[in-house]
């Protein structure tokens, strides 16, 4: 285990330091109890905090986090850009988000296309079926019977289906791509923006056109790109090598267990809290 790793990625979830942040408002451990809502948030962190003194105190904003809090909460996403300290990743919802895949299908045998399959209750979603819904090098569409966009509507296909093509769709909803992670661990390239939000991946590290396909924010460069790397194979399969050398530290257990447990302390240090 290299620990300077592991001190990096605590300090990049947790970014609190110099003096003590107090806390607002926050609940001791021992006070925070399951609800009807965001059960798996309150479990995944439940199985880090149960190892601290239950009177220590702890901020939790649970969901789709896209806004920065007042006070350092815990958080499972966050903007990548600005003043961000107060938003401390934790891993959470990890059933949902990190799951990986074990790929057979080779690259250079997939589909010469990208697939793509959401729900589109965002407006830059339906911006990329407006430009794309109907493109001979995409396959994409709504999965949601209650869109307002029927007209998106195609079927629901199994992950492994997914498999069959060399592009995967992978744009941000009401904050990351949720499918980032199984598809940066496929034989197919993920397609997508820059990100704007992360989670515990750290979407704010990757690297464009390095570790995934970068496209413009207003996806005009979208059939440039897929065209590019159909022609350049070898610079396809170095993307797919960087994504899957990406995700080796995300599997590693008990080295993920480690760097929680070192950013739920490091928050209560930084709160001033004593341990």
């Amino acid at each position: 285990m290299d620990m300077n790793q592991v001190y990096h990625r605590v300090d990049y979830y947790n970014k609190l330091s110099g003096d003590p942040t107090p806390l607002q408002e926050a609940l001791a451990l021992s006070e925070h109890k399951l609800g009807k809502k965001f059960k798996v948030y309150f479990f995944d962190t439940h199985i880090i905090s149960r190892y601290f003194n239950q009177r220590l105190k702890l901020n939790v904003c649970y969901g789709d986090v896209t806004h920065i809090p007042d006070s350092p909460s815990i958080v499972k996403s966050r903007p990548i850009n600005g003043k961000n300290e107060n938003s401390v990743v934790l891993k959470l919802e990890k059933i949902r988000h990190f799951l990986f895949l074990n790929d057979s299908h080779c690259f250079h045998d997939k589909k010469n296309s990208l697939i793509g399959r959401s729900k589109i209750n965002q407006p830059h979603r339906a911006r990329f079926m407006e430009l794309y819904f109907n493109h001979p090098l995409c396959d994409v569409g709504g999965v949601s019977t209650h869109s307002k966009y029927p007209q998106w509507i195609r079927p629901r296909l199994t992950l492994e289906e997914h498999l069959n093509y060399k592009f995967i769709l992978c744009l941000e909803g009401h904050d990351v791509a949720s499918n980032l992670k199984w598809v940066m661990s496929s034989n197919s390239l993920a397609v997508m923006p820059v990100p704007t939000y992360e989670t515990w991946f750290m979407e704010g590290t990757l690297i464009p056109d390095y570790h995934y396909v970068s496209i413009k924010d207003d996806y005009s460069d979208l059939e440039e790109k897929l065209r590019y790397y159909i022609e350049h194979e070898d610079e396809a399969l170095a993307i797919i090598e960087h994504a899957h050398e990406y995700i080796v530290p995300f599997k590693n257990k008990r080295q993920e267990k480690l760097i929680s447990l070192l950013v739920l302390r490091k928050y209560f240090e930084q709160t001033g809290q004593t341990i």
